[in-house]
């Protein structure tokens, strides 16, 4: 049985967790086939954006108790191996070039919330969507995702979520900008997908270079950063998205001048 399945609709593709015996939790194994999933998506020209998903009662529940004593026996250079695989993983999501959307309808717990920190937006359900970063409770730090984290809701917050290791609901993780969407259980899908949708109407090469830039700024002093941005304005201008799209412009224009 394949522990990661995809599909495609349409532009939108989607990578389902499909352990929900287990509650999609991550071992060796699903890292593994969540590299290559997010890779495949990648590679096909036919996708735009790409939704992640869980199947069954939870997003991502974490580790898989059969990973966490493994972790607790493994040698230093094997627990180092396993991590630069988690690490690459979380990477490839995070420099996919193409937006990439965790629809969660349940628990998005240590890993879980991981993977959904590192996704471009995040849909969750009101009433069912947790999020927490639980590692330290276990005597675990969430070490890779600390770096995005802190990035994307600021040192103040992170700190919260870290050393209480406190789950949080949907609407309070959204409150702070851990997540970009909140709605009812009930239209979580249907929303996830129209979000798709509207996100994979707009040009391939500017969603990449938003994407690429939005990753890249964070860090840069103003001045490197404003260098940085009229290098990517130039090159966005040099793209054939952009000079089709100038060009539609300008035609609908005359059209209702």
């Amino acid at each position: 049985m394949n522990i990661i399945r995809t599909s495609v609709e349409g532009q939108i593709g989607i990578v389902t967790m499909a352990r929900p015996e287990k509650r999609n939790s991550l071992s060796a194994e699903m890292v593994a086939a969540m590299s290559d999933a997010i890779a495949a998506m990648g590679a096909d020209d036919s996708v735009r954006v790409v939704v992640l998903r869980g199947e069954g009662p939870a997003f991502c529940a974490g580790a898989d108790l059969a990973y966490l004593r493994q972790i607790s026996d493994n040698s230093v250079l094997d627990n180092l191996a396993d991590s630069t695989a988690l690490m690459r993983m979380m990477q490839s999501i995070v420099e996919l070039p193409k937006p990439v959307i965790a629809m969660v309808h349940g628990p998005a717990i240590a890993g879980g919330c991981g993977l959904a920190t590192v996704c471009d937006l995040v849909v969750a359900g009101r009433e069912g969507a947790q999020f927490g970063y639980s590692e330290v409770r276990i005597g675990f730090i969430p070490a890779i995702v600390m770096v995005y984290l802190l990035r994307k809701i600021g040192d103040t917050q992170a700190r919260r979520l870290i050393l209480t290791a406190e789950n949080v609901s949907a609407t309070e993780a959204h409150r702070l900008g851990l997540i970009s969407h909140v709605v009812d259980d009930a239209d979580l899908e249907t929303a996830t997908m129209d979000l798709a949708r509207t996100v994979a109407k707009n040009s391939a090469s500017a969603l990449k270079l938003s994407k690429d830039m939005l990753t890249a700024l964070h860090g840069m002093s103003l001045d490197a950063g404003l260098r940085y941005a009229t290098s990517m304005n130039a090159l966005a201008r040099q793209t054939d998205d952009c000079r089709q799209g100038i060009e539609r412009f300008l035609q609908q224009s005359q059209s209702r001048g």
